[in-house]
C-alpha cells in the first residue's frame, strides 16, 4: 500500500525535485506530437441517471436545480435515497472493454484517457485507500484495469484523468438540508461523501474553506496509488488543482510521477489546463477551445461530442461529423492533439448515435489520416475568412465555415490543404498558391509538381492569379460539408 514515506523516497531519489525550477525540465513523450487524436470518456456512478450532465451528484442536493426534483420524482427524497444509492444499480452489464477499444481504434484513436474518479468520488479501479470503488461495489470490477489492458492490446497509448480535487466541495450541499449527506459518510474520513465541505467560490483560488492537510494527503496518496498500479503514460487533471493549497502537493505529486516515469525507462507527463502548473512544468492542454494561430510548443484540446454534457444522458446536443473533423483539423494545423469524449451509457454500452460519429471519423482519417498524422504546422496555419476563438469553452456555438476557409498541416516537404467546407463546389481555391501575377507575389511563392486527393489520388489543378484551383474527385457517402484535404508536392 502506498504511504507519504514511499512517496517522498521515491521524490528523493530521481532525477525530478517538487520545484518548478526541476519540474519544467520535463519533455513531452516523443508519441505525442504524431499521435494527434486522443478518446477521453467520462463513464461512473454519475451516469446511471441519465439526466443532464456528470454534476449530477452535486447538483441533486441543490434545492431549485432541475436534478433536485428530477430526484425526488424518480427515485424519492435524498434522505431515503441518496447518491450512494446508485451504486448497486451500477451493475456494468453492457461494459466491454475490448468492444470499446475496438471502436476506438477504428476511430483513429492513438491514445486512450477514461476518468479513474470524477468529483464524487467513486474510484473506477481497486484501492486499498478506500472502500468506494467499483472492485468492491457496484460492478465488482477493476474497469480503469480492463480498460488498460485493452488499450495496449490494440496498441494505443494508455492515459487516466482524476478529478478527486474538487470532491473537497462536491456534495457539500447535502448538508444543507435533510438527506442522506449527513452523518458518518460525510463526518469520518473514509465515507463516501467526506468531507462535504460547503462550497467556497469554486473559482477563487485562495477561496475558503481552503482543503487541508487530512484532504491533501488523501488526494495526494490516492493518485500515487493511481500511478503504481496502472502506469499512465499521461495524467490530467481538473481545474480546481489550481487552488493555492494544492501548490505543494501538485509539485510534488509531479516529481512523485516523473520519477517514476524515468525508473519505468517511459516518458509521462501531466496535462494542465490554465495555469495550474508553470509553464513547461506539464502540457498545456485548453478544455473545449483551441487557439488562435500555430505554436511552436506541443498542446492539447480536449473537447466532448456532446456540446451540454461530458458524460451520456437522455438530453445531449450533439455536434455533427462537419464540426468534429473542423476540430481536429483546426488543432492539428496549430500544433495541437485532439483529446475527445465520448461519455458510455450507464450500462457501459456506447450508444448507437455516439458509435456512429465515431466510425464516420475513422472513415474520414482513413483517407485523410495522412494529413494529419505525424504533421507538424506549415508557416501559414489558415487561409480564409473564419476563424476560430482563442480560449477555454469557445465550442457552445458551432462556426460556420465556408469554401474559402483552409488549413494545413506539413509533412516529409509536402504541404497538406484542407478545405474546411467544400460544400458539394465542383472547384476549389486556395489563394495562399496563388500564381505570381503582375508584379504581385503570393504568400507561397514557389513551384507545385502535383496534388492528390487524400484516398482519392491525383486530381486536376491550375495555379491562377486567384489560386490555386483543384477539381476534387467525388466522395462517395461523405457528406458535402465535412472538411476534404489535398497533398500539395512541392518541386
Amino acid at each position: 500500500m502506498i504511504d507519504l514515506e514511499t512517496i517522498d523516497r521515491v521524490i528523493a531519489e530521481g532525477p525530478y525535485e517538487p520545484t518548478w525550477e526541476s519540474l519544467s525540465k520535463v519533455r513531452v513523450p516523443g508519441w505525442f506530437p504524431d499521435a494527434k487524436f486522443g478518446i477521453f470518456t467520462h463513464w461512473g456512478l454519475y451516469t446511471v441517471p441519465e439526466f443532464r450532465n456528470e454534476w449530477y451528484s452535486r447538483n441533486m442536493y441543490i434545492e431549485g436545480y432541475p436534478e433536485f426534483d428530477h430526484h425526488r420524482e424518480t427515485f424519492g427524497p435524498q434522505s431515503e435515497f441518496g447518491y450512494k444509492d446508485f451504486i448497486p444499480m451500477f451493475t456494468a452489464s453492457g461494459f466491454d472493454a475490448d468492444e470499446w477499444l475496438d471502436l476506438f481504434a477504428r476511430a483513429g484513436a492513438r491514445y486512450y484517457f477514461p476518468v479513474s474518479e470524477h468529483h464524487d468520488g467513486y474510484q473506477m479501479y481497486a484501492s486499498e485507500i478506500s472502500h468506494w470503488n467499483t472492485v468492491e461495489t457496484g460492478p465488482h470490477r477493476d474497469i480503469i484495469g480492463e480498460l488498460r489492458e485493452a488499450t495496449l492490446k490494440h496498441g494505443l497509448h494508455f492515459a487516466t484523468s482524476n478529478h478527486r480535487a474538487e470532491h473537497w466541495w462536491f456534495m457539500g450541499h447535502g448538508r444543507d438540508f435533510d438527506s442522506d449527506v449527513r452523518g458518518a459518510e460525510a463526518d469520518a474520513k473514509g465515507g463516501f461523501y467526506w468531507p462535504a465541505n460547503p462550497e467556497p467560490d469554486n473559482q477563487d483560488l485562495f477561496s475558503v474553506p481552503k482543503p487541508n492537510e487530512e484532504f491533501l494527503d488523501d488526494w495526494l496518496l490516492r493518485v500515487c496509488e493511481l500511478i503504481d498500479n496502472y502506469r499512465p503514460e499521461m495524467l490530467y487533471f481538473d481545474w480546481w488543482i489550481q487552488h493555492n493549497a494544492f501548490k505543494p502537493y501538485i509539485k510534488r505529486l509531479a516529481a512523485f510521477y516523473y520519477n517514476r516515469g524515468a525508473e519505468w525507462g517511459v516518458p509521462v507527463i501531466i496535462c494542465y489546463k490554465d495555469d495550474g502548473m508553470a509553464w513547461g512544468a506539464g502540457l498545456f492542454d485548453v478544455e473545449r477551445g483551441g487557439l488562435s494561430t500555430a505554436t511552436p510548443y506541443v498542446w492539447q484540446t480536449d473537447t466532448a461530442i456532446a456540446r451540454n454534457s461530458w458524460c451520456y444522458t437522455n438530453s445531449l446536443d450533439y455536434k455533427n461529423l462537419a464540426e468534429l473533423i473542423v476540430t481536429l483539423v483546426d488543432t492539428v494545423s496549430k500544433n495541437g492533439n485532439l483529446l475527445l469524449n465520448v461519455g458510455p451509457r450507464a450500462d457501459g454500452s456506447i450508444a448507437p448515435h455516439d458509435r456512429d460519429l465515431l466510425e464516420s471519423i475513422g472513415r474520414w482519417m482513413d483517407a485523410n489520416g495522412e494529413g494529419i498524422y505525424g504533421t507538424r504546422p506549415w508557416r501559414l496555419a489558415e487561409e480564409g475568412p473564419t476563424h476560430a476563438a482563442d480560449g477555454s469553452f469557445a465550442d457552445q456555438t458551432a462556426l460556420e465555415y465556408t469554401a474559402a476557409d483552409w488549413r494545413f498541416t506539413a509533412k516529409d516537404g509536402s504541404v497538406y490543404a484542407f478545405c474546411l467546407n467544400p460544400a458539394g463546389a465542383s472547384a476549389l481555391t486556395s489563394a495562399t498558391f496563388a500564381a505570381y501575377h503582375d508584379g504581385i507575389r503570393a504568400p507561397f511563392h514557389g513551384i507545385i509538381a502535383g496534388v492528390e486527393q487524400l484516398g482519392a489520388g491525383p486530381v486536376a489543378w491550375e495555379r491562377t492569379a486567384d489560386g490555386l484551383v483543384i477539381t476534387p474527385a467525388e466522395r462517395p457517402g461523405t457528406e458535402a460539408n465535412v472538411p476534404i484535404g489535398f497533398k500539395i508536392t512541392i518541386a
